[in-house]
């Protein structure tokens, strides 16, 4: 529900997010599963750009709750952002906690996730952030607007199998199907009746907002006979382009225009989805899908069913051209403001590695070692308390270190043949901190040590613009003179390629503690995670609030 301000900002929209239990059956799986209000997939919060947001969250389970508002840039609003024991205490069974921010200059599809552990495997819903009153969008009007969220549902118990997997060091067992709005489809066992159906009508433009929710797969995506037009990614308008097949990684939206066929063709078409896989370990190797079908007056003939095709699972070509195909709209009204002088330059290698196994323990990772993952060498640590609270009360000791490396300690040929030594240096909680207004620019490399790989790197509190990518080693005398500054897109989400790098730049003028990581959930379980604590401005408006009284405690 929504009520209105005097403001001319927005209006304020009122949700209560009840965190209960639901029993929920998929492929003739009953189990109980966590929701917000019994729903799977989650409600829909709707809000127009320069609205503010205020969701009640009451956590009714025995689980630790937070909820983060992916891609909200969350200005001045750090204490909303919601990654547990970065800036907040997890929400315990009992007790409450009012998320409040604004939606400042973002308009398109986000989407909210817990995060904490593995909840977000059925703890998740869309963000429809609608253009401010009587501003249209820069594309025609669509008919209808309908959210497609990828999900993966797993038979088993989410937190049971990240558990185990983190005990024994091995990888973790993969989903039993993916999900397109929480229904995985025909093709798996004992599901046809489980299938999402999108109803449309000839001649029209539909707006599709795409939402990879999915815990540790990115996905192509494609619907037969049909070509859609992309518009917007990650909730900033792009230079629209056509395409048959689309990649979306995990915390990655993108707005899709669907032109339907100009008469009743006869037919229905399949949506699908599957994954694309660039890493060594097993993986769910199935394929979601859905029916896009006509109406039609004679709804009792059977109509024959067009499949799409879809690129090979390891199909980093593919991958590749559609990626380099996203530009920002770069106009007056949707400029892109990309930071063409750098403060401070950071290359961080991103990867997978092992720790040794404990003293009288059997390990599962790698020649009987544990599975790691790490920034720069450093395998993420999570304090027992929230490092926002800890940087402004003051009480950073003991809690988190201010060095995290600019560069890796240890150079060495990333993307070559691996060195033998493959242990992560340290488990350790470092942060890089930046005075306020900091422009950076960041080279993300992916490393070969347990095999190349593509990693889905998400930044809190922020966007910031592709400026370059490639494969191989990044080359600091040659490859910044092939990086875009005048139309980069612009995301919260972006895939380090597999065996290659990408380079990004942000303006730090967010003050706060800022979770980064990978969005494949099991890599951030690894400790492929830092944060970036920016500091407080010198005007009022540039300073960090006091917490709200509701604070979760450790």
């Amino acid at each position: 529900m929504a009520t209105a301000n005097n403001s001319s900002a927005g209006i304020t929209r009122h949700y209560t997010f009840n965190i209960k239990l639901q029993n929920v059956t998929r492929l003739c799986h009953t189990k109980s599963i966590v929701t917000v209000n019994g729903k799977f997939p989650g409600p829909r919060i709707v809000a127009r750009e320069g609205d503010r947001v205020v969701v009640k969250v009451v956590n009714h389970v025995q689980n630790n709750i937070t909820i983060h508002w992916h891609g909200i840039r969350q200005l001045r609003s750090g204490w909303a952002d919601g990654p547990a024991y970065v800036t907040q205490c997890p929400i315990q069974t009992g007790q409450t906690y009012v998320y409040n921010f604004t939606i400042i200059g973002q308009r398109g599809t986000l989407f909210w996730h817990a995060h904490i552990s593995w909840l977000r495997s059925t703890l998740y819903g869309p963000i429809i952030i609608l253009p401010k009153r009587n501003v249209p969008y820069p594309f025609a009007k669509p008919y209808k607007e309908v959210p497609i969220i990828f999900g993966e549902w797993f038979n088993g118990d989410t937190e049971a199998i990240i558990n185990q997997a983190l005990q024994t060091g091995g990888g973790p067992n993969v989903s039993d199907a993916y999900t397109i709005n929480g229904l995985p489809g025909p093709l798996y066992n004992c599901s046809a009746k489980d299938t999402f159906k999108l109803k449309v009508k000839p001649g029209k433009t539909y707006l599709l907002r795409l939402i990879n929710a999915a815990l540790n797969d990115e996905l192509f995506f494609s619907i037969a006979n049909h070509t859609l037009t992309v518009v917007d990614a990650d909730a900033v308008y792009v230079k629209p382009f056509k395409t048959d097949t689309l990649l979306i990684t995990p915390g990655q939206t993108t707005n899709v225009l669907l032109k339907t066929k100009p008469y009743f063709p006869h037919a229905s078409f399949v949506m699908a989805a599957r994954p694309y896989v660039t890493g060594q370990g097993t993986f769910d190797n199935s394929t979601t899908t859905g029916i896009l079908e006509y109406y039609n007056s004679n709804s009792s003939i059977s109509l024959p069913l067009f499949q799409p095709t879809l690129p090979p699972l390891n199909d980093t070509i593919t991958a590749t051209n559609y990626i380099m195909r996203f530009r920002s709209l770069a106009t007056e009204q949707f400029p892109a403001n990309v930071p063409k002088n750098v403060d401070k330059r950071f290359f961080f290698t991103v990867g997978l590695g092992t720790n040794p196994c404990p003293r009288n323990h059997t390990c599962q990772g790698p020649n009987g070692s544990m599975f790691s993952a790490s920034v720069n060498n450093i395998s993420f640590a999570l304090p027992t308390t929230a490092l926002l609270q800890a940087h402004f009360l003051g009480q950073s000791k003991g809690v988190y270190s201010p060095y995290f490396p600019y560069y890796p300690l240890h150079p060495f040929n990333y993307t070559g043949n691996p060195p033998n030594n493959t242990n992560v240096i340290s488990n350790v909680t470092n942060l890089v901190v930046l005075p306020f207004n900091t422009s950076v620019e960041l080279i993300m490399q992916d490393t070969s040590i347990l095999g190349a790989e593509s990693h889905p790197l998400h930044l809190h509190g922020f966007n910031f613009f592709v400026v370059g990518q490639g494969f191989g080693n990044y080359d600091p005398n040659k490859d910044p003179e092939k990086f875009n500054l005048i139309d980069p897109v612009e995301r919260n989400t972006v895939g380090v390629p597999s065996g290659g790098w990408v380079a990004i730049r942000f303006l730090a003028d967010n003050p706060g503690v800022w979770f980064m990581h990978c969005h494949l959930e099991i890599h951030t379980s690894w400790g492929l995670k830092m944060a970036w604590l920016v500091l407080n401005g010198e005007l009022p408006n540039q300073k960090l609030p006091p917490p709200p009284s509701d604070l979760p405690k450790c």
